[in-house]
């Protein structure tokens, strides 16, 4: 069974910056997209960004210009680069891998809180 494990939240202020990583135990073969989500207290869980195998990005409208979905020569890593960090963005950012067919999976999740 193929695990994700996220990484590289933390404590910034606003208009600072990380990098969460997520990081697959395995090789999957029939890989779909993969994808940042988050959820605040008290809010439903949202789409941040996506990445599909062929490399395609999609982006919520609240973080564009802002935040930047990678998965190199497409390994077993995806990153998240979050610039301009904003209070508003405060959550727990879960990493999801999509599959043709199959269930997806879910990472435990990362922290990322923004001082104001």
């Amino acid at each position: 069974q193929v695990q994700v494990v996220e990484s590289g939240g933390g404590l910034v202020q606003a208009g600072g910056s990380l990098r969460l990583s997520c990081t697959l135990s395995g090789i999957i073969f029939n890989l779909n997209a993969m994808a940042w989500y988050r959820q605040a207290p008290g809010k439903q869980r949202e789409l941040v960004a996506s990445i599909t195998a062929g490399g395609s990005t999609r982006y919520a409208d609240s973080v564009k210009g802002r935040f930047t979905i990678s998965r190199p020569n497409a390994d077993n890593t995806m990153y998240l680069q979050m610039n301009s960090l904003r209070p508003e963005d405060t959550a727990v950012y879960f990493c999801n891998v999509e599959r043709i067919g199959v269930r997806d999976i879910w990472g435990q999740g990362t922290q990322v809180t923004v001082s104001s």
